[in-house]
């Protein structure tokens, strides 16, 4: 079971909108994945069109970790009425959501100790449903995005091509160093996705080749640019692989790429081979 942290200093950068797009990405290729919203906003529980009813949310099975079963209190997504019958597979799609609520908020200070860090690792222990389990943290590096960390295998840090955007993510890949020294040692830094890049603004142009430069092979690709309607996407709980129209289709072979280089670790290294580039 891969499990991937989706993390970002500065609010408003897209990470949860990367998070759903990984996780239509994981739907259409049928891989069983459960999306666990860390955020006490809640945004990808509501992105993904979750109707949580009398379920537990996932502040409360964090504070039961060692009792709860995360595999039961979790609740499927709206998505899967989306998707065509038999599109994937005989076993059907598996895409549970582990959803959110302020409640979570109790464990996002930057005093948590190290059993309360072990929280999310503790449940997530407890289940073998799933290929791939993707974290959407909170903007900051508070309590709950390092429990996200703990449980990781990779993080996978989200970037707008922007000034203080740029400038965050530099220091959460340096915090990111530190966590690892100290906390997760086997921890590996899936790489930084520019996200919402506009390629007819010049200061982002200048921004993208600062991130080239600054991160190197650890800036992935695809970019992901800008999409005009994808507020109207996550609006109405789509999954962008079921949008009509070309951008969404753009939009979601974008995500199948950044997919394919999550879960296949020789995937982005024979890219860049086929590009005439090497890895470090």
């Amino acid at each position: 079971m891969q499990v991937v942290s989706i993390s970002s200093l500065k609010g408003g950068v897209g990470k949860t909108s990367v998070t759903m797009g990984l996780a239509s990405a994981a739907l259409a290729a049928g891989l069983p994945t459960l999306v666990v919203d860390l955020d006490p906003h809640a945004d990808a529980s509501t992105g993904l069109g979750v109707r949580p009813g009398g379920g537990t949310d996932i502040g409360r099975l964090l504070k039961n970790a060692r009792r709860a079963d995360v595999q039961e209190s979790a609740v499927p997504s709206g998505w899967l009425s989306r998707v065509p019958a038999g599109a994937t597979g005989a076993r059907g799609p598996v895409l549970d959501v582990a959803f959110g609520g302020a409640f979570s908020g109790i464990y996002d200070r930057p005093d948590l100790g190290v059993r309360d860090l072990r929280r999310l690792r503790t449940l997530l222990g407890k289940t073998s449903r799933y290929a791939l389990v993707l974290v959407d943290c909170p903007p900051s590096l508070n309590g709950l995005t390092r429990m996200a960390w703990t449980a990781s295998n990779k993080v996978l840090l989200v970037a707008e091509p922007s000034l203080f955007s740029v400038a965050g993510t530099e220091r959460a890949l340096r915090a990111l160093q530190l966590f690892r020294r100290e906390f997760a040692p086997d921890l590996t830094t899936a790489g930084v996705v520019a996200n919402r890049y506009r390629p007819a603004s010049a200061e982002q142009r200048y921004r993208l080749e600062e991130m080239r430069s600054m991160f190197g092979d650890k800036l992935l690709s695809p970019v992901v640019p800008e999409q005009a309607d994808w507020q109207q996407i996550q609006g109405a709980a789509y999954p962008v692989h079921q949008w009509p129209g070309d951008a969404a289709r753009q939009a979601a072979g974008h995500f199948d790429e950044l997919l394919r280089g999550l879960t296949d670790s020789g995937g982005r290294r024979n890219r860049l081979a086929r590009a005439g580039q090497t890895t470090a």
